[in-house]
């Protein structure tokens, strides 16, 4: 088996590879590079290795940028210190990572479940890969609809709402796609020009609001274009906030 490390710190690489020797003598490391452009250049005059190690962050750059230049067949393990990262890109069972400081067991792991793939479960991997690199660039998430894993745009999204501790988001065609994430998380990765956090239960898309009414107390009630499970109410404090919010987005209205 031939696989390439991507990793920008010579001591992570260097135990990674003494890792591989003492658990799996058969991989063969065809090299070590240390950055994006690095790394882009050698999949370019070079035929695609079996397996990919690629730290997430290089030295010049998410190591996603690599997905942009290059069409990456071979299934990929990513390596990260950071929790968030790997929770935020990898909540997919189809795609494994590891976490710094590596340690044995858990590259026995990875290579068990890579072993486990069946060909065409590995251009499936690879494919889920792609997905995972695209969702990173255009700011997506991933949601999991029946048996597949997609990426879901902010620009789809017309409404996130939370209840009974679960999150889901509502697409312009009324489809509904559940998130593992708080709506406090979105708040936080939605563009605030375009997504405005009305309340507890909702955050909305600028576009997707149809007509705004004055209601009790001197709150507003917003009327969206699709279905909402209830009635979206802007508190009477958050009024001033939200039209500066919808002034700002479009000044000639």
């Amino acid at each position: 088996m031939r696989a390439l490390i991507i990793e920008d710190e010579t001591a992570a690489a260097r135990n990674l590879a003494a890792i591989l020797r003492q658990t799996a003598p058969e991989v063969e490391i065809e090299a070590t590079l240390e950055s994006v452009v690095e790394s882009v250049a050698w999949l370019r005059m070079h035929p695609q290795p079996d397996l990919l190690f690629m730290d997430i962050h290089l030295a010049d750059g998410d190591s996603f940028r690599i997905f942009d230049a290059v069409d990456v067949a071979a299934p990929v393990i990513f390596t990260t210190a950071y929790d968030r990262y790997a929770l935020d890109a990898f909540r997919v069972d189809s795609i494994d990572y590891l976490l710094k400081p590596i340690n044995a067991a858990d590259v026995e792991r990875a290579l068990a479940k890579f072993r486990r793939l069946t060909g065409q479960e590995r251009l499936d991997y690879g494919t889920r890969v792609r997905q995972v690199a695209a969702s990173r660039r255009e700011g997506a998430f991933l949601v999991r609809v029946r048996d597949r894993i997609i990426p879901l745009k902010p620009e789809q999204i017309a409404f996130c709402y939370t209840c009974d501790e679960k999150v889901t988001a509502c697409g312009y065609d009324g489809a509904v796609y559940p998130l593992d994430r708080t709506l406090e998380a979105l708040q936080a990765q939605l563009s605030e020009d375009d997504f405005f956090r009305a309340n507890r239960q909702f955050i909305v898309a600028r576009k997707a609001v149809r007509d705004i009414a004055v209601w009790f107390g001197g709150r507003l009630s917003l009327s969206l274009t699709v279905a909402t499970p209830e009635r979206i109410v802007v508190s009477k404090a958050r009024v001033p906030v939200f039209k500066a919010w919808l002034t700002a987005v479009h000044p000639a209205e």
